[in-house]
């Protein structure tokens, strides 16, 4: 497919090599951290010393083709088949875990650059949440063999995010300073309340983090929300359902499912708005990554109904600072037209997933939903904006 010029997917993956969390981990966390553990010729994760859930195959060989489950998440499934049925495995390839041939894949496919996220790593934040030590220290280690394997910038093409909990905003600090020494342009937060002890949580407005976000916005280094295991699953569980999120086993819980959909990025934008993050630092920008649309009318709507009813609470009318400071990667079977109306087209972003299951098998089929969109909409939605946001206009 040629656009004329090409594409930057600011939704691609990896796949961690088994050590992802061990290589670097300081000797004390090793008990309380990651642990590689085998069992017969199969090789576990433990996060603090419980068997690590988020991902059943850590090593990733086999694993899922990429796109194999488009149809199902287009709701196009024909008549009498199975959708468990399209799920298909291959043999790990050399471009999941190598960046050079991942390079070479890229070439291949008309990308420019990608940004890109963990697999495993997006659930070890709540697998850890009751030692903050350890996560910070297990989410340290993380990023270093982030460095090591692919780089927070390499060769300019492939933009690796690193991952910070605001748990200890103290450390939060020091691990940004050092992410953003190295070459950053993107740090990862999950969207969860962050975690306290006791079991508790906090809003990402409180004022603890006002530091953090103060230096990301004097750097102009944007925050991505990836989607992950945000704990939500404990509000499925008061109805009865699975309470522990396990996305890549067999036996979907339906109504977990359904009772968390997409509150976690919901509820995180909202606690920013209503706490007011962005009054305090208008320059902070934050990308939803991977948490589809839908959640942007449903939260604009509520924040405008909650302004007019308290309107001593809001500095500024909800919808602009959406508009001003939040940019979105949509689902691809999601409406786009509906969201540029609503948050304006400079604020979406492409992103495939590949190569994940549940992505697109060919990144540049995204360009298929753009219909209606008019060449420079469509370059903006699969290119500028990505580059605007990692504050580059040209690679």
């Amino acid at each position: 497919m040629d656009l004329g010029y090409q594409a930057v997917d600011a939704d691609n993956h990896y796949y961690e090599t088994i050590d992802a969390c061990t290589r670097h981990l300081d000797a004390e966390f090793r008990q309380r951290g990651v642990q590689v553990v085998e069992q017969g010729t199969h090789k576990l994760l433990l996060a603090g010393g419980k068997l690590f859930k988020f991902i059943p195959n850590p090593t990733f060989d086999p694993i899922i083709v990429a796109g194999c489950m488009d149809l199902m998440f287009r709701g196009q499934i024909p008549d009498g088949v199975d959708p468990r049925s399209l799920m298909k495995v291959e043999p790990l390839r050399a471009e999941y875990q190598d960046r050079d041939a991942r390079l070479a894949v890229m070439d291949e496919q008309g990308l420019e650059a990608i940004v890109v996220f963990p697999t495993l790593a997006c659930g070890i934040e709540q697998a850890l949440r009751d030692d903050i030590p350890a996560t910070v220290a297990t989410l340290r280690a993380f990023n270093r063999w982030l460095d090591d394997d692919w780089g927070f910038s390499y060769r300019d093409r492939i933009f690796a995010v690193p991952m910070l909990s605001l748990a200890d905003p103290d450390a939060a600090i020091a691990e940004l300073e050092w992410v953003l020494g190295r070459g950053a342009r993107m740090v990862h937060l999950r969207p969860a309340p962050v975690p306290i002890d006791n079991g508790r949580g906090r809003s990402f407005g409180h004022p603890a983090h006002d530091p953090v976000w103060a230096r990301l916005a004097e750097a102009d280094v944007p925050v991505a929300f990836h989607l992950g295991d945000s704990g939500y699953e404990m509000f499925a569980g008061a109805w009865g359902a699975r309470d522990w999120f396990e996305p890549f086993r067999g036996g979907v819980d339906v109504l977990s499912k359904l009772v968390v959909s997409d509150r976690p990025i919901h509820d995180t934008i909202g606690s920013m708005v209503v706490d007011g993050v962005f009054h305090r630092h208008p320059t902070l920008r934050v990308a939803s990554i991977e948490n589809g649309s839908d959640w942007v009318a449903l939260l604009a709507k509520r924040l405008k109904k909650q302004a007019n009813q308290t309107p001593w609470a809001f500095k500024e009318p909800p919808l602009d600072v959406l508009r001003r400071n939040v940019w979105v990667t949509p689902y691809y079977e999601e409406d786009l037209h509906a969201l540029a109306d609503l948050i304006g087209v400079e604020r979406i972003l492409f992103g495939s997933d590949w190569p994940h299951g549940e992505g697109l098998a060919e990144p540049l089929h995204f360009t298929k939903e753009l219909q209606g969109f008019d060449d420079g909409a469509v370059r903006r939605i699969m290119r500028d904006n990505a580059l605007e946001l990692l504050g580059t206009e040209t690679l």
